[in-house]
């Protein structure tokens, strides 16, 4: 446990952990998803092989560069079906604060 404000740079790594793989509310998704496309895991379960993996299983390049272009259309479409959560919060909120709204009427 960190004793003191002095050390809060000891924990910033942890609560921005903590923010990147929250689901917000505005976008219905986290944003570590909107940024890379996948969501958080642990190192064992990466997708992404290294070149030693793809070495070893004789992976060709062909199907390397269409499982990435996939990937890379996933993200696209997981990042415009964010923005449109998001706009559709955004509607949401200014209706639910237009009902609270009154106009005041000045005689002049």
């Amino acid at each position: 446990m960190v004793e003191g404000s002095r050390q809060w740079h000891e924990k910033l790594p942890f609560a921005l952990l903590g923010y990147r793989t929250t689901v917000l509310t505005s976008v219905g998704v986290t944003p570590y998803l909107l940024m890379y496309g996948t969501e958080v895991v642990i190192p064992t379960e990466v997708e992404i092989p290294s070149l030693q993996i793809v070495a070893e299983a004789e992976i060709n390049d062909d199907e390397l560069v269409k499982t990435r272009l996939e990937q890379l259309s996933l993200i696209d479409k997981r990042r415009l079906a964010a923005v449109c959560h998001g706009q559709l919060y955004q509607q949401r909120m200014a209706r639910a604060y237009n009902k609270k709204v009154h106009v005041l009427k000045l005689d002049v």
